[in-house]
């Protein structure tokens, strides 16, 4: 194994899964809004999903979006038309009062693991993970590797972001003041579609 690569490799996925980005600004809105135990299927569909998705793209799928370049267009409009929606449903929610739901609820394991194929930075995580540090490991081994780096450092990533926002709710304790804050998140991640548009 190539150890500085490997390192490197860490760094930048700690660096990645960490920053502000889709999954962490909607994990923090819903550990507000729901608290961390209703969160919980959120953190594991992003955990698992974007996991999935880098052994997936790592043992070849990748060759299919090389092959057919529309598809990563039409993935990157219809992630960027799905987080509006996202968007718009954070800004409107509300506290959920305990034992009754929003109307909502929060994102579904599949529906959190499905969106990492949608969502913009995933796919350039996903692009640095398998060319920049391809070479950490022989193949297929380096996509092992890569595929539990991102399942753990995924996992300690989501699980601060959920509990950041848990540990709100006794400070936002209004519903004026969580509507409040859960626009400015709406805001937040209609901003994180800039790298989308930018290259428009």
């Amino acid at each position: 194994m190539a150890y500085s690569l490997f390192y490197a490799f860490l760094a930048f996925m700690v660096v990645m899964y960490f920053t502000p980005g889709p999954n962490n600004i909607m994990l923090l809105a819903s550990g507000l809004t729901y608290g961390f135990r209703r969160t919980i299927p959120h953190i594991a569909g992003i955990v698992i999903g974007f996991a999935f998705m880098v052994g997936t793209v790592g043992l070849g799928l990748g060759t299919v979006f090389l092959a057919y370049p529309i598809l990563q267009t039409i993935l990157k409009y219809a992630g960027a038309a799905y987080l509006i929606y996202l968007a718009a449903m954070i800004a409107f929610s509300g506290p959920a009062k305990r034992g009754e739901g929003d109307g909502r609820g929060p994102m579904t394991f599949w529906g959190a693991a499905m969106f990492q194929w949608i969502n913009a930075k995933g796919w350039v995580i996903v692009i640095g993970t398998i060319t920049a540090y391809a070479a950490i490991a022989q193949f297929p081994v380096n996509i092992a590797i890569q595929t539990l780096i991102s399942l753990l450092v995924g996992t300690v990533s989501t699980v601060v972001w959920a509990f950041f926002g848990t540990a709100l709710r006794p400070v936002l304790t209004s519903e004026r003041l969580v509507r409040a804050f859960n626009i400015l998140m709406a805001i937040l991640l209609l901003a994180s579609l800039y790298p989308v548009f930018m290259d428009a």
